[in-house]
């Protein structure tokens, strides 16, 4: 089924990023889909969602019958993404492999690392989904002293609009980089403020399309 969905998308000139918000998915959901098997079985209303996006019978992205029976299977301790029952499991970016010249690529490097959360905080205190989280290592000193260069920030990647002002990772043209965003009220075409916590460091505004967001920091970690 993930074959043919990919022969579907090649078909109707669209892409994995483009087909996952337009059924109101993250940028990243059909992807992970595909390559990494999360979620194992598409919901019935993405299906149909999806169908009408590339002009296809919902049946085409059906899954087999056993496919259907492991909705919900038995975690495996040896499998990258196993986590006990009442956890989920977040990937780690690699960012040295996200970074680097040339365009932007909505298709992040992750790393086999996967960190552990109790749902309870995913849903209540980060307040996302655990497919939409996402951690990184954060390089640098622009943002100390609320963040240092080995900092672990867990982002989520479904929240790229600026309202309200917070932290946020984009992408910068070379590599993965953390700023407070801000939207410059009344703008046409949108705007936002890009700063940096460490004075050492500017800040500067751009058009809001022009900057690419990857998801706003809801947590971090670091060694004391």
């Amino acid at each position: 089924m993930r074959r043919r969905l990919l022969r579907l998308v090649a078909e109707s000139r669209t892409n994995l990023r483009t087909a996952s918000l337009t059924i109101e998915r993250n940028a990243a959901y059909l992807h992970q889909f595909i390559h990494r098997g999360t979620p194992r079985v598409l919901a019935e209303d993405d299906r149909e969602a999806l169908a009408e996006h590339l002009g296809c019978s919902p049946d085409l992205l059906k899954h087999n019958r056993s496919a259907r029976r492991a909705t919900r299977p038995k975690r495996s301790p040896l499998t990258p993404h196993a986590a006990p029952r009442g956890y989920s499991a977040v990937p780690e970016i690699d960012v040295r492999a996200s970074a680097g010249p040339g365009a932007w690529s909505d298709d992040i490097e992750q790393t086999r690392d996967m960190w552990l959360f109790a749902d309870p905080l995913i849903r209540h205190e980060f307040r996302a989904r655990p497919e939409d989280l996402q951690m990184i290592t954060v390089d640098g000193d622009s943002m100390e002293p609320l963040l240092s260069g080995g900092d672990r920030v867990l982002i989520d990647v479904s929240r790229q609009v600026p309202v309200p002002p917070g932290i946020f990772v984009i992408w910068d043209g070379l590599g993965l980089v953390a700023k407070r965003l801000e939207h410059v009220p009344n703008s046409e075409p949108a705007r936002v403020v890009l700063k940096s916590l460490n004075p050492e460091y500017d800040s500067y505004e751009r058009p809001a399309e022009e900057v690419r967001v990857v998801g706003r920091a809801v947590w971090v970690s670091r060694r004391l």
